[in-house]
């Protein structure tokens, strides 16, 4: 029989499973199993539900599992902002034939306000949202992914836990299920310190990246762009992935080397791996074939076979974390890493692949709790040092990264400047709550097989204007151009300001305002090839109104309000006022 909850915000919830003992505390349910029975949990396992009473129309955002899923629209016709989708023929999470699922949390905006469905935990399973018609009513589920796991293999029987939350302002609902979070996952010492400014090498010379590339580019920085401390080198400076601490030829004084250089022209060193996947030519996939993720039969399990192949250097095989031997190794590279190398921020990238499905040592380990054991095994390595998730599994990085990037890879074109405009503000929320974030670097220098006109690389700083996070240059520093320069410069200026991310009032995202100063505040507007529009932004008290880049007066006298221009297509301007 059902058990019916009322919550402290009046909303009811009714628990079908008799199965499961529910804490309530004001609008938070935590569950835990108290059933005999030892049959498996498969990957729809229900915790509650509760009514979907919300207008058709209604705007939704629902987050992914993985860091390129998000979807917004409506419930009848939700939209993917991203390139891969959790149900995409590339990932295949789960199937296109099922309903749409909405990983850790799900917002609804409509006439009356903001209800957010969100899950704050994320320990063994992963949590999402469904919205289905059962018997003629509409009703939000909650479900957890059990792995086809026994309860009488867990080393607990404590489940997950959710919150259903609502309000008049979105940014308020944010800060509250933050807080809700951070009581289950503590987050990093530095997912609230200065975010890293520096430049990293991907998006210049991607795996091509030579040490000469490296000490060209560092000795720029040393000499003329100072304000740049780190250096990211990121993939290509391996030998196979796998292989971490072994350089590829294209390094032929080893890694350490270039370290070296780099700490003596008083730059701060980081480096990229992707701690969970090996290649088949690497050394540790030949000397400890014992250390993989298999499939039932006993047949080590390839990426390719239950999802995405990755992007090179394929097959993929993926480490199996609850093995206490490969946490040992991860920590031992990371610890060599930092202690030996002198490495202060590690970029760890597909990290999804960490949480795959599979046959692991450990019985009853879900891939979530491996993924979490073996970046617990790589804090361990890290010591002090900042912690980048990347390609990542978004709720079970919770408390394990001090960053997080929140979207696709940055492209020169306009297409995807604006896919990862949305990607970014619709996560945005999580600066400094949960993480750091990182909207992937910025780039506005075109390259021969990637170009973009200057209003979509004006488009492009005004969205890490109002992001915030990490500020990483991805350009070939000897070819940086005086726009390239002088916005790289005003966004440094942005961030020894303030180190917030501006607010954004809406889900359409077309206005971020951020108390910049104690004398200035920051409005940046955004059209998403839109028509032309004018805009009315007003202050509490008259101000002067200029243009953030280019210093001019948009006003001859002070005023609280002013009219501003958006030009149609994708564009955006960026405000500042001035007491």
């Amino acid at each position: 029989m059902a058990k019916h909850l009322e919550l402290a915000n009046g909303r009811q919830v009714f628990i079908p499973n008799h199965n499961l003992h529910v804490s309530l505390v004001d609008n938070q349910l935590s569950f835990s199993y108290q059933g005999l029975s030892n049959d498996p949990f498969d990957e729809r396992y229900v915790l509650c539900r509760t009514e979907f009473n919300f207008e058709r129309s209604a705007t939704i955002l629902g987050d992914g599992f993985q860091m390129l899923a998000q979807t917004t629209g409506t419930i009848e016709n939700p939209i993917d902002i991203g390139r891969c989708p959790d149900d995409s023929a590339s990932y295949r999470i789960y199937s296109q034939n099922e309903s749409k699922r909405y990983y850790n949390y799900l917002v609804v905006e409509d006439s009356l306000g903001y209800s957010l469905f969100g899950f704050t935990s994320c320990q063994r399973f992963a949590g999402y949202f469904t919205v289905e018609e059962f018997d003629g009513r509409w009703l939000v589920s909650a479900y957890i992914d059990g792995e086809n796991t026994l309860p009488q293999q867990w080393n607990t029987l404590q489940l997950e836990s959710l919150v259903c939350l609502q309000g008049e302002s979105l940014s308020t609902l944010y800060q509250e299920y933050a807080s809700l979070i951070a009581r289950h996952h503590t987050p990093r010492a530095n997912a609230a310190t200065s975010a890293p400014i520096g430049w990293c090498s991907w998006y210049a010379y991607y795996a091509q990246v030579t040490d000469q590339h490296i000490a060209t580019n560092v000795e720029i920085m040393h000499s003329e762009l100072k304000q740049l401390e780190y250096v990211l080198l990121d993939d290509g400076y391996q030998a196979f992935m796998g292989d971490w601490l072994t350089p590829s030829d294209k390094f032929p004084a080893g890694v350490k080397a270039v370290i070296e250089n780099i700490k003596a022209k008083g730059k701060k060193p980081a480096i990229w791996l992707a701690p969970f996947i090996a290649q088949p030519e690497s050394d540790i996939f030949r000397n400890h074939p014992d250390w993989f993720v298999t499939h039932r039969n006993g047949q080590l399990l390839k990426a390719e076979d239950v999802t995405y192949a990755g992007w090179r250097c394929t097959p993929w095989y993926i480490l199996d974390t609850s093995n206490p031997e490969v946490q040992d190794h991860l920590t031992h590279v990371v610890k060599v890493m930092r202690e030996e190398w002198g490495i202060e921020l590690f970029k760890l990238d597909a990290n999804y692949w960490g949480t795959l499905k599979g046959v692991r040592s450990q019985t009853g380990v879900t891939g979530v709790e491996a993924y979490r054991l073996g970046m617990e095994a790589i804090a361990k390595g890290a010591g002090d040092a900042m912690i980048l998730g990347c390609n990542a599994p978004m709720w079970p990085s919770l408390g394990l990264v001090d960053a997080m990037r929140v979207s696709d890879d940055v492209e020169r074109n306009e297409h995807r400047f604006e896919q990862i405009a949305k990607e970014t503000f619709y996560r945005s929320w999580q600066h400094r709550k949960l993480w750091q974030i990182d909207p992937d670097c910025a780039a506005f220098v075109s390259l021969p097989n990637q170009t973009a006109e200057r209003q979509s690389y004006e488009f492009h700083r005004n969205v890490l204007l109002a992001s915030s996070g990490l500020l990483l240059s991805g350009d070939p520093l000897p070819e940086l151009t005086s726009f390239a320069k002088q916005s790289l410069s005003k966004l440094v200026l942005r961030h020894k300001h303030c180190q917030d991310a501006a607010r954004f009032t809406a889900l359409n995202l077309h206005h971020a305002f951020l108390p910049l100063t104690q004398r200035n505040d920051l409005h940046c507007l955004f059209n998403y090839q839109q028509p032309a529009r004018e805009v009315t932004l007003t202050s509490e008290k008259p101000v002067y109104w200029y243009d953030y880049w280019t210093g001019e007066r948009l006003v001859p006298e002070p005023t609280q309000v002013i009219e501003v221009a958006l030009e149609a297509g994708l564009s955006s301007r960026a405000i500042i006022t001035s007491i």
